[in-house]
Order: structure tokens, then C-alpha cells, then sequence
């Protein structure tokens, strides 16, 4: 009887934890293309305020056009993901060609800056991609939600998409190509905050988890 009256006072000790300690989520921010100038400057200077971290999956042309953004991108404690040199589709590149796309870009980082994650423009993925990666110790980072912010300029509708379906360990993609998506992010953070998430990097995201990303394979989201 003391056994047993001991173990139902356990199982109510759990029920009153309080609410952030069984309610916490965690989803990562990723966004594409950049370093984009004002807007990705714009973007920066909201997650500043908001103390939120994401992951940026850069572009080498445009890292060598804004090596300074890319530099605050990295002190700032953001994560870097390499989105190839050119922004050109990697599916039908040889094994060559997809090497030197990273080779170009890595080349271009800030100094200290090691990315663990390759992100292939589009999400187009094949052997010759996933057996660079593997080759130079890189996960390939897909997403788990994709509001298609590249194709609209209609903020309201790209928060919509987000947040109808967001679930804990999701990936979020976006871009910081546009006042829209730059807009939508910072709200969909807000959002995201008030309902007892955190915005945390990929890399972060996937320590939670407990989980060490394995050069070569594919990631979607850590649930």
C-alpha cells in the first residue's frame, strides 16, 4: 500500500511542473540566398532584438559581393550553411563540379567558420552531392516546412503557412531575398516566442536531440 500511494504521488508531482518545463519547443529559422544586403541586414538587426539565432545558408558570389555581412552573420552567433558558389542546380553536376561549388564557397568564410550542413539550392539532391558532402564531412540540410516565400510577396499569407503547421524539431524554410520574407520571419518569431517556442540553429537543434549529424545524409527536421 505505501508502494503504491508513493508511486501515485510521484506521477502527480509531474502534472504540477510547471508549464515552460514540459512545454518547451524548439524549431530552427533557415534562410536562403544570402547575404541579400539591406534585407538580410534587416533580418540580423530583428533577431538581434529578439535573441534568436537561426542558420543561414549562404551563397559564395554573394558572400564575395558583402564579405562584411557575412562576417556579422558569423559573430553574431548565426550558424553557416553552404548553398554553393553559383546558386546553380547541383542534381546534374558531376562529383567535380559539386566539389568546387563548395570549394569556392568555403574559401570565402569568415575565418573560424566551420559548416556542418550543405543545403543544394532547391533542395536538388543526387549521389555525386550526397558523396561530396560525405567526403567533406558535411550533413545535407533539407526542411520539414516550406511556405514557398520566394514566390509571393504577400507577408500575411507566408506567416500563414508557417504557422499552421509548425510542430516541434520543424525546419522552416525562407529567404532573405525580400522586405516580405524579412517581415514574416520577425513576426512568425514573435509568434512562435508567445506560444513557449525557441528559435534555436539547425546545429542546436539537432544537440537537443541528441543527435550528431552524419556527413552524406539527409536531414528534414529533428522532431
Amino acid at each position: 500500500m505505501g508502494r503504491r500511494l508513493a508511486a501515485v504521488l510521484l506521477s502527480l508531482s509531474f502534472l504540477c511542473l510547471p508549464a515552460e518545463a514540459r512545454q518547451t519547443k524548439y524549431v530552427a529559422l533557415t534562410f536562403d540566398d544570402g547575404p541579400s544586403g539591406r534585407f538580410t541586414r534587416q533580418l540580423l538587426d530583428g533577431l538581434h532584438e529578439r535573441g534568436v539565432k537561426a542558420t543561414f545558408a549562404l551563397c559564395g558570389y554573394r558572400i564575395k559581393d558583402d564579405p562584411e555581412l557575412t562576417q556579422r552573420i558569423f559573430q553574431e552567433g548565426h550558424e553557416i550553411a553552404l548553398h554553393g558558389y553559383s546558386h546553380k542546380n547541383m542534381q546534374g553536376m558531376s562529383r567535380r563540379d559539386v566539389a568546387q561549388e563548395l570549394l569556392s564557397t568555403a574559401q570565402l568564410l569568415p575565418e573560424g567558420c566551420s559548416p556542418v550542413f550543405l543545403r543544394p539550392p532547391g533542395g536538388c539532391c543526387s549521389d555525386a552531392v550526397r558523396q561530396v558532402a560525405e567526403a567533406r564531412g558535411l550533413a545535407i540540410l533539407s526542411w520539414s516546412v516550406d511556405p514557398r516565400d520566394w514566390a509571393t510577396h504577400d507577408t500575411s499569407a507566408i506567416e500563414k503557412a508557417v504557422l499552421k503547421s509548425i510542430q516541434d524539431g520543424d525546419i522552416v524554410l525562407l529567404h532573405d531575398m525580400s522586405l516580405s520574407s524579412v517581415k514574416a520571419a520577425l513576426d512568425i518569431a514573435d509568434t512562435l516566442l508567445e506560444e513557449d517556442f525557441e528559435l534555436v540553429t539547425v546545429s542546436e537543434l539537432a544537440r537537443l536531440r541528441r543527435i550528431k549529424p552524419r556527413p552524406g545524409k539527409v536531414y528534414t527536421h529533428f522532431p
